[in-house]
């Protein structure tokens, strides 16, 4: 197969949660750009009909937005059965929805500390299993990607986001394990783990820029939403089908310091 066809999604189909905005959003808008058919998923409908409009109407592709909390198993369910109607099968499942609060470890209650664990390690296990059984019932497999961080790999500072950390070192061995278990479906997960990503929130923390800035190899910088869209596609296309239970750190080189 000639190399750029290896990573076209061309005739791919498959949601991506947490994609009304953001990193998933750019996500969204790239692999529809590549070729394929894109579930648009995350809490905010009326902002995931917007977006999945919009990338409709760019790219030519289907789009099609959906409601769902990631943290209740039985709306991942619902999830699936809305996506199998409307598209069929499913080749890839983006599992990148996620949240972050900035409290101090000693004074968080417990309702926000759950709150970050449910919705970024318990919400993946959620889509992922249910993306994961209809897969297995296609018979052909598929690749499931999941958002992880490089706070999986090292604690971030000067923030105070210990329960982020636990979330997401969560999620990169839940992968792990569950890439194992799945391997004998041809089912493939693997996760990103970004760096510091200038999104809105990213971008606004102003006191914190020169911080990390300083711990990045010199002449590295933060990244944008688009420094991570090639690992993605690499992941869900068939250029990384001996690819499973691996972590692609995109991070500047924060974490080689």
């Amino acid at each position: 197969m000639p190399a750029l066809d290896m990573f076209s999604l061309d005739g791919k189909k498959g949601f991506i949660t947490g994609a009304a905005q953001g990193i998933g959003k750019c996500l969204a808008e790239n692999f529809a750009e590549a070729g394929a058919d894109v579930a648009i998923v995350d809490v905010n409908l009326e902002l995931a009909q917007k977006t999945a409009s919009e990338i409709a109407k760019k790219s030519g592709r289907k789009v099609v937005a959906y409601q769902c909390d990631v943290t209740r198993a039985e709306d991942a369910a619902a999830l699936m059965e809305a996506y199998v109607s409307d598209f069929g099968t499913i080749d890839f499942a983006v599992n990148n929805a996620g949240i972050a609060t900035f409290d101090n470890a000693m004074d968080i209650d417990p309702e926000t500390f759950r709150r970050v664990i449910d919705v970024n390690l318990i919400g993946v296990f959620n889509t992922a299993q249910a993306a994961a059984r209809v897969m297995k019932a296609q018979g052909r497999g598929g690749s499931i990607i999941s958002t992880a961080s490089m706070s999986a790999h090292i604690v971030n500072v000067p923030q105070t986001i210990a329960n982020y950390c636990a979330s997401k070192a969560g999620v990169m061995h839940l992968s792990k394990g569950l890439a194992v278990e799945w391997a004998k479906y041809n089912i493939r997960v693997n996760t990103v783990s970004p760096g510091y990503i200038q999104t809105e929130l990213v971008a606004s923390l102003t006191d914190m820029l020169p911080i990390w800035k300083e711990k990045m190899p010199e002449g590295s910088r933060l990244g944008y939403p688009e420094d991570l869209v090639g690992a993605y596609i690499y992941l869900a296309s068939d250029a990384s089908k001996f690819a499973t239970g691996a972590d692609f750190v995109v991070d500047g080189g924060y974490t080689i310091l």
